[in-house]
């Protein structure tokens, strides 16, 4: 539903910036913090069912595809840096700047290069990164997350915490057409890792989240997300049987937020919800693309490549529902298999003044289990095979 300028309700709330670290930050955030940094020391080995890695899930390939655009995108963009912006960008390979994402408004650990400051040159030349990466409908999602974070700026007139270019973008490793690279696009509401390896990409750990989703005011007026990750898995959960509904159906009550978001790159998330081939032949259709959704916002080669891995694994995917199946419901539901859960969530309120979960702000992510995210298990099985070919 998109809202008028009367319909919006602000909390009344402290203001925590969302430019630099705060020395007097809440005590909750300082503890939140330090959790995280716990997290982070903590040796990556991906999300897991039962806490063991599967392995064997994921190969090195020559897919006959080229990332060359990406590589030429990313020194483009390097090379128009100062050399403060520079520094600021790079890191290497092995850098836990990786996991160092965060999709609250609050700076906690951002790094990189800020687009606030840039020219308008400079982040034409980041765009251009994105849009080498993403499909057309991928990047104008994120670009549109960005417009409603300066659409909720306009509305709170908070401007240390919220605006369109308060995003870092950073370059891990050298960008190359053949070797192991990527880049990290980070912010409130979107964060994208985005691993390359020749022909290869994974582009996980993605969060995408927005609040509000839909505004008709402001300079961005008529920007909306995520209409069809919400309306298509309705539609699913709203066709189920009753059978069905008690297998899919895990709790009557949404989470307070996704479970595989920031600083929960180790988490155990055990299969729930109603197998695929429990699922008739029409939703099963209804089920692929809703994945769909997610996956294609990747490159399209590089989605379709994806979407066969899942395809391999229908057998072993489930789909969990939390919350209402009514029109007005709100909701949580995830898509997890051994080789991608994708999670969705309606939140209540952060800067708008609604204590239960509304329509009006959604946190999704999509992650690479078993020890792929940021193309971890790649990287190993390349350095690997490197490794034995100089031997």
């Amino acid at each position: 539903m998109t809202l008028t300028l009367r319909d919006f309700k602000i909390r009344n709330r402290p203001v925590v910036s969302g430019r630099k670290l705060a020395p007097d930050m809440p005590e909750q955030l300082a503890t939140n913090l330090r959790n995280a940094e716990a997290e982070i020391a903590q040796p990556f080995k991906g999300l897991t069912a039962e806490g063991q890695v599967t392995t064997g899930l994921y190969s090195l390939q020559d897919t006959g595809l080229s990332n060359e655009g990406i590589a030429n995108a990313a020194n483009a963009w390097l090379e128009s840096l100062d050399s403060e912006q520079r520094s600021a960008a790079s890191f290497g390979l092995d850098s836990d700047a990786w996991r160092r994402w965060s999709n609250i408004h609050v700076f906690l650990m951002r790094h990189g290069a800020m687009m606030a400051p840039m020219s308008q040159a400079q982040r034409d030349l980041t765009f251009n990164m994105l849009r080498e990466s993403f499909s057309p409908a991928g990047f104008e999602l994120a670009r549109n997350i960005m417009k409603l974070n300066e659409a909720i700026r306009e509305i709170t007139g908070s401007d240390e915490e919220l605006g369109e270019w308060l995003y870092w973008m950073s370059v891990m490793g050298e960008p190359s057409a053949e070797g192991p690279w990527g880049w990290q696009f980070d912010g409130h509401h979107l964060n994208v890792n985005c691993f390359l390896l020749g022909g290869q990409m994974v582009m996980t750990p993605m969060f995408m989240g927005s609040e509000p989703v839909a505004v008709d005011i402001g300079k961005h007026a008529g920007t909306r997300v995520f209409q069809a990750e919400e309306s298509i898995a309705l539609n699913l959960a709203r066709s189920f049987s009753a059978e069905q509904k008690s297998k899919a159906i895990v709790s009557d009550d949404v989470p307070p937020g996704v479970f595989t978001g920031a600083f929960r790159d180790n988490f155990e998330m055990r299969y729930e919800g109603i197998k695929f081939g429990d699922l008739s032949s029409h939703q099963q259709a209804i089920m692929f693309d809703l994945i769909g959704t997610y996956i294609n916002r990747m490159r399209s080669d590089h989605a379709q490549l994806k979407m066969d891995e899942i395809r391999e694994h229908l057998g072993d995917t489930h789909f969990a529902w939390m919350g209402g199946v009514e029109e007005d419901s709100v909701f949580y539901y995830r898509v997890h298999s051994p080789v991608v859960l994708i999670e969705f969530d309606h939140q209540n309120g952060i800067f708008l003044d609604n204590d239960e979960p509304s329509r009006n702000h959604i946190h999704t992510v999509v992650r690479t289990p078993n020890g792929n995210d940021y193309g971890k298990d790649l990287l190993r099985q390349h350095r690997e095979q490197h490794h034995h070919s100089h031997d």
